[in-house]
């Protein structure tokens, strides 16, 4: 059970990214735009997670000037810019084509794991990534039959989106070899913020935020699929393979569909339920296929 549990961990985080949907509905509602609404996420999730430190991580609040590049990484480079292509990617096109190619994550993550973090990459690697990029295609509802054409740069902003999202895998890993799982999402969200919140304007809506059930959705979005998401994938992460953790994260897209569906009303296509179908099973797949602790090489 005990070599499981990192992904376990990492599914559970999945699970809480999946919810995220809730939260951001119930802002849009309130009148937010989606950068603002990102912003209230790192920011949120930022103020609660230094709370967090002082009463319970103490010792691991420091970190080394040196190392303040990780950061960059895993809260600009992958989680601003990550939501900037998603969000231009789904203005410029539409949702089900941004979500699917938002997912090609798994397949960026497995290159340049490859590549900068010298894991090794096998068929059963290689056949589950596969299936989750179907999948979450077949998911997402893009069956070819409508002929919609969408310009090159959109499509690569939409896979800029994908790299993003691939990178904090890669900065994280990396991070984690050298810091606790808690100082890494929190120098995350600190540095996302920082970045975010003077170019959001989002303080000059502060009194919209405190209005209503804003202020409820903005502390459930920093904490559920933030704060919480997070932490458990950063503490999965610092125990598995970049790229296998990614594949398992892939379950994100199969909770929110049946959140569409149970909360929303949202129905799926027989297409979409053998995609989620495809990306249970690849999940299925690695998780039968991790290796004992002696047997698996440790890149930390």
């Amino acid at each position: 059970m005990s070599r499981k549990l990192p992904y376990i961990m990492i599914a559970f985080a999945a699970a809480m990214w999946g919810l995220i949907g809730f939260f951001v509905k119930g802002l849009n509602n309130a009148g937010f735009s989606a950068m603002e609404i990102v912003a209230i996420r790192v920011l949120t999730a930022a103020i609660v997670l230094i709370f967090v430190g002082i009463a319970f991580y103490r010792s691991h609040l420091k970190i080394r000037t040196k190392d303040l590049y990780l950061f960059v990484g895993t809260g600009i480079l992958s989680i601003v810019f990550f939501n900037w292509s998603y969000f231009t990617a789904i203005h410029l096109m539409n949702i089900p084509i941004a979500v699917a190619l938002l997912y090609t994550s798994p397949a960026f993550v497995a290159v340049l794991s490859f590549l900068f973090l010298k894991e090794s990459m096998n068929w059963k690697k290689w056949l589950a990534i596969i299936m989750t990029v179907i999948g979450c295609t077949l998911a997402a509802g893009i069956t070819g039959q409508e002929g919609t054409s969408f310009s090159v740069s959109s499509i690569l902003i939409g896979l800029g989106a994908g790299f993003g999202y691939a990178l904090y895998s890669i900065f994280g890993k990396v991070a984690l070899r050298r810091y606790h799982p808690f100082t890494v999402t929190l120098y995350t969200f600190l540095v996302a913020s920082v970045a975010l919140v003077p170019t959001t304007g989002i303080v000059s809506k502060a009194a919209d935020l405190f209005s209503g059930d804003a202020w409820l959705y903005a502390l459930g979005l920093g904490i559920f699929p933030t704060v919480v998401a997070y932490f458990a994938y950063s503490w999965g992460l610092e125990r598995t393979e970049s790229s296998t953790a990614a594949v398992v994260a892939t379950l994100e897209p199969v909770i929110a569909t049946m959140l569409g569906i149970l909360v929303y009303g949202d129905r799926l296509g027989g297409l979409q339920l053998l995609g989620a179908a495809l990306i249970l099973l690849s999940v299925i797949a690695i998780n039968l296929s991790v290796p004992s602790r002696k047997k698996r090489q440790v890149t930390g």
